[in-house]
């Protein structure tokens, strides 16, 4: 038995890993690795594994670094199911068509200014037709319920309380008489959100790959982070300003609805408009409606009752373009809720560009920015920006607010390790920038007396 870690490794996006067994060869997860544009089109573009070689998928949940290059991989040959929670397939759908049509327009865009310049023309990673194609090997999985892979393997998914539909994966392999059981978090989430149910504990686990995004700080309080949000966009309206939240489509945008839904109930944020621009989002918002086995019981009586837990007076849903451009013709204070939420990409760029020279404005970040990404770059604090190819000064307030954050923290997956750990033999961290992942494999040594591995992209482990 064979571990390869070929994405996620020593950085956060890009989730593959490889398990080979003497019966087959399952891929866990597929995502797309997100960055410097030139090193991420190459990466994407060039899996690292021949995809014609492996027999079956998993996904950990639907987030694009996680699922977001499946597309290439049915284009170059991978030809099985792709196993998932019904959930994770159903916001799959919406991920990666949504996906494809920004593959379609980013090449659309370069195309028209190289061929200004005399430049070949740029292809899209994968087209909508790619994307449909692969729409077509999702397998949608309940919780709790094991099923076979060929080869006899056996797999169930437990609650990873990531996101809707994020599962823990946990496999029992066998292999010439021996058998292992292997667990893979994916994307590990916090316990006492509002809206998802909590990570459950894997049990009698032997290997371990766990996420380590968060391994090396902690979150602060939910609570405090929800009164955070409200007094930034009371200060951004004191100052005649417009609130920017890049936030991701699933999950994030949806925490916010929920925040700011009970804020304005409480009268603890202004009356202004308040706009959902992301089509994505809006489409997401309805998956979670279908899908009440994932969410909190307060959450699932709100939507029961008829009351929306993601709607409230003044809240806005844009579908259009139109739509989009006319945002930016008001005047007056308005919250922006747009994906992409590490601004690579998506309607929340044009809104950047239109607010980030404007002093009065925020720009609010409420999840994790990669390194190399422009959301990281503003994080960071840098003074000028390229949007669309052309720069731009910072000079709105730049706010974080990462209690939002759907990753377990430091102690949380040190915790969840801890109680679990009764048969560990070893530990496989990954899914962490190195400085992270080293931070919180130092911390997991101290728990018990297994192994504790930070694997390098392309390292080999046998189990």
């Amino acid at each position: 038995m064979r571990l390869t870690f070929h994405g996620a490794a020593r950085t956060v996006t890009g989730s593959m890993h490889l398990l080979e067994t003497n019966q087959h060869r399952v891929m866990l997860d597929c995502g797309l690795f997100q960055g410097h544009r030139a090193e991420a089109a190459q990466r994407n573009a060039n899996p690292p594994v021949d995809p014609k070689t492996i027999d079956t998928a998993i996904l950990s949940h639907a987030h694009i670094d996680h699922c977001g290059n499946l597309p290439t991989y049915i284009k170059r040959g991978f030809a099985g199911d792709v196993n998932c929670t019904s959930a994770t397939r159903d916001l799959a759908m919406l991920m990666l068509r949504d996906s494809a049509r920004i593959q379609e327009q980013d090449a659309q865009y370069l195309n028209q200014k190289t061929s200004r310049a005399g430049m070949p023309p740029v292809e899209p990673l994968y087209t909508s037709a790619d994307a449909e194609r692969a729409l077509q090997h999702l397998v949608g999985r309940p919780y709790g319920r094991a099923f076979n892979l060929n080869g006899g393997t056996r797999v169930q998914f437990i609650e990873a309380g990531h996101i809707l539909g994020s599962a823990i994966t946990v496999m029992d392999l066998t292999e010439e008489n021996r058998a292992v059981r292997l667990c893979f978090t994916g994307d590990l989430g916090r316990k006492g959100t509002p809206i998802l149910l909590d990570p459950e504990l894997a049990q009698q686990i032997d290997y371990l790959i766990i996420e380590s995004t968060y391994g090396d700080r902690e979150h602060g309080a939910f609570e405090k982070t929800e009164d955070d949000l409200a007094r930034i966009i009371r200060e951004t309206v004191t100052r005649g300003g417009k609130v920017v939240i890049p936030a991701f489509a699933v999950e994030r945008t949806q925490e916010i609805l929920y925040s700011l839904h009970l804020k304005s109930e409480a009268h603890l944020v202004p009356s202004i408009p308040m706009f959902v621009d992301s089509p994505l989002a809006v489409r997401a918002t309805d998956v979670f409606r279908m899908h009440l086995e994932c969410l909190k019981p307060a959450v699932t009586e709100h939507l029961l009752t008829h009351a929306d837990p993601f709607g409230f007076e003044k809240l806005h849903l844009t579908r259009t373009v139109e739509e989009s451009k006319q945002i930016n013709q008001i005047e007056g204070s308005v919250v922006i809720i747009s994906a992409n939420g590490m601004c690579e990409a998506g309607r929340v760029l044009h809104h950047l560009k239109n607010t980030i020279e404007d002093e009065r404005n925020t720009v609010l970040f409420v999840g994790y920015q990669a390194e190399n990404t422009l959301g990281r770059r503003i994080q960071d604090g840098t003074k000028k920006v390229k949007i669309f190819g052309d720069e731009f000064s910072v000079r709105a307030h730049v706010e974080s607010a990462s209690g939002f954050s759907a990753h377990a923290d430091r102690s949380d997956l040190i915790d969840w390790v801890t109680a679990c750990k009764e048969n560990l033999k070893g530990v496989f961290v990954v899914h962490g920038e190195e400085k992270s992942a080293l931070s919180l494999a130092d911390a997991l040594r101290a728990v018990g007396k297994f192994s504790v591995n930070v694997p390098a992209p392309g390292q080999i482990f046998e189990l």
